[in-house]
């Protein structure tokens, strides 16, 4: 789709300016008083405090202990710092903040490696080094975020940078240079795509990130056009593996990291090649992946979430609005706009993306503003991933279908996500912080990974086994103004030691009154049915009460045992209470029904 047409590039590809340079005075005075405030005040908080000193223990902490919080900390603070002061300077003017603003260059400049030490490697999924090789620079996704952070700066502030020291931004480029575009040009890196390689995430977030350094310095002719063409290749390769549908196997929260930065990647493009990409956003595929954020949603800030997604999910920000906008989205518009204006952060102070940044400050700020809508949610069937969504006045119901070896996978054939009333009733607990385990091949040793913590079965305590062979199969969806059914057979996302020979699943959202989940089983051993619930259970006669939520009817099952889970993780606590429950139920026939009302 996108190599096609590298052959209508222009003979001089134009530079990309990340929103308005600091001699836009106008632009940046347009800033609302509220929001410049928000801003101001941060960049004074970040002028009074140290920078973060990163040691080479820092780094090593990863590959002794598998802890990443306490590095990413360090490392993320210094690059938020940086943004508040050039933030605080763009709209104040007065040159109050670029001193600081120069020590963060340097400090960023001098480190030996701006990839994680999460993903300090060469190969994918290989060994971590526990240092980085500074002859040898790995481009992870934050390598290239910390480029296209200096290459951003660079583009806004050159003139007052370069009045201070021309050696500032020569030493930014000088920097990005060797880190980023010598090994992007000279090595494969197995994001950039090869073959019938799957992609992930990755693919689109570096690529966009690389595209904004390159086209914000003021980098030759002949680097520009290598680049922009290999960058081509990969997001064709990352688009290879979506679906006609557009759904995003990684879940929602990856959304904005895949979808959104080829999105990203479609304006740097076209600024530099104008009016050679636009028809590609009219294309069924790029749409349907930028609507997905909007039939993923549920209520307030919940999410139908898989995958290593969370169910409470930050407010959108300008960039969903512009997607909405560039692929003629009324639907996407209308959320984006409505949900942004419920950001309690609407200067995104915790994002580290610079361009992001600016692009919500310098947002129009006639842009509606309205409740969100549930009239524009729809009943959906997503077959590239197996995704089954449906909807009434009370009830908001998903079932995952598809396979094991997805990206960010949790093992989760057939699990289903129930809302009532805008509530989580039946939950996918989302994923604790990452940790050298999390991406390991002991991933499927967390809990959170595993099926039985999921709303799926388990066969006497064998669980569901990871990559792609292990699947649903015979799925069927029908879609009714009266009700809206899916039925599988996840029998095969099962290893042979389950001795499960079928197992039918069928779940109908009968609108206006109830959901049923029927499971009609064959095979060998016994089997226990996990639920997953963050609402106080209470086991009463034929059922189980949830108080204030609703009841789980019964008929086929065991004596149901109630397991609190104690939350402690600071990423399951964004979505979660410190309590949740599993219920288990034993059956004790060869099938169970559950009644939701």
């Amino acid at each position: 789709m996108f190599s096609e047409i590298a052959g209508n590039l222009p003979k001089v590809l134009r530079d990309f300016i990340p929103g308005a340079a600091f001699s836009d005075r106008a632009s940046w005075s347009a800033v609302s008083e509220p929001l410049r405030d928000l801003v101001v005040t941060d960049a004074e908080a970040s002028l009074s405090r140290p920078w973060p000193v990163i040691m080479a223990s820092d780094y090593r902490e990863y590959v002794s202990s598998g802890n990443r919080s306490r590095f990413e900390g360090l490392y993320f603070t210094r690059r938020r710092m940086l943004n508040d002061l050039v933030l605080g300077e763009m709209l104040e003017g007065e040159g109050r903040f670029l001193a600081a603003i120069v020590d963060g260059i340097f400090l960023i400049a001098e480190e030996s490696g701006w990839q994680l030490p999460a993903h300090n490697g060469y190969e994918r999924g290989g060994p971590r080094l526990p240092l980085p090789d500074n002859s040898r620079p790995v481009i992870d996704l934050f390598a290239a975020e910390t480029a296209a952070q200096l290459a951003t700066l660079a583009a806004l502030l050159r003139d007052q940078l370069d009045a201070i020291s021309p050696q500032i931004v020569t030493r930014i480029e000088r920097e990005v240079e060797s880190r980023i575009f010598t090994p992007y040009l000279g090595r494969h890196f197995w994001w950039m795509g090869r073959g019938d390689e799957r992609m992930n995430n990755w693919t689109a977030w570096i690529t966009q990130n690389v595209l904004l350094s390159a086209f914000c310095l003021n980098t030759d002719q002949a680097l520009r056009r290598k680049i922009l063409v290999k960058a081509l290749g990969s997001l064709d390769a990352f688009l290879k593996d979506y679906a006609e549908d557009g759904a995003c196997e990684e879940g929602v929260v990856y959304y904005r990291h895949a979808a959104l930065c080829l999105h990203g990647a479609m304006i740097i493009l076209d600024a530099a090649a104008p009016g050679v990409f636009a028809r590609l956003l009219s294309e069924p595929k790029i749409r349907n992946m930028a609507e997905y954020i909007l039939n993923m949603h549920v209520a307030g800030r919940y999410y139908f979430n898989f995958a290593d997604s969370s169910a409470v999910v930050e407010p959108c920000s300008i960039r969903e609005y512009l997607f909405g906008k560039a692929v003629g989205s009324e639907a996407l518009v209308a959320f984006a706009a409505a949900d942004r204006a419920h950001s309690d952060s609407p200067h995104l102070p915790k994002e580290w993306n610079l361009w992001y940044r600016v692009q919500e400050l310098l947002a129009d700020p006639t842009i509606a503003m309205a409740e969100p809508r549930q009239t524009n949610k729809r009943d959906i069937f997503y077959p590239g991933i197996g995704l089954f969504i449906a909807r009434d006045e009370r009830f908001a119901l998903a079932v995952k279908g598809g396979h094991n070896g997805e990206s960010h996978n949790h093992n989760d054939v057939g699990s289903v996500t129930l809302y009532k009333n805008g509530r989580p009733l039946l939950i996918d607990v989302g994923v604790e912080t990452y940790t050298a385990k999390t991406f390991s091949p002991r991933r499927y040793e967390i809990w959170t990974m595993q099926s039985a913590f999921h709303n799926l079965p388990t066969f006497g305590g064998v669980m569901q086994s990871a990559g792609a062979e292990f699947a649903a199969r015979d799925v069927e969806t029908d879609f009714r103004p009266e009700e809206a059914r899916m039925s599988l057979d996840i029998a095969g996302a099962y290893p042979p030691e389950a001795k499960v020979r079928s197992y039918r699943r069928t779940v109908t959202l009968r609108r206006g009154r109830e959901v049923e989940i029927i499971d009609i089983h064959e095979g060998d051993l016994p089997v226990v049915l996990s639920l997953m619930t963050c609402a106080a259970p209470a086991v009463a006669m034929g059922g189980i009460d949830l108080p204030d939520l609703g009841r789980i009817l019964l008929d086929g099952a065991g004596e149901v045992e109630i397991e609190p889970i104690d939350i402690e993780d600071a990423r399951l606590r964004l979505s979660w209470p410190a309590r949740i429950y599993r219920l288990r139920i034993p059956f004790t026939k060869n099938y169970l029904k559950m009644r939701i009302v």
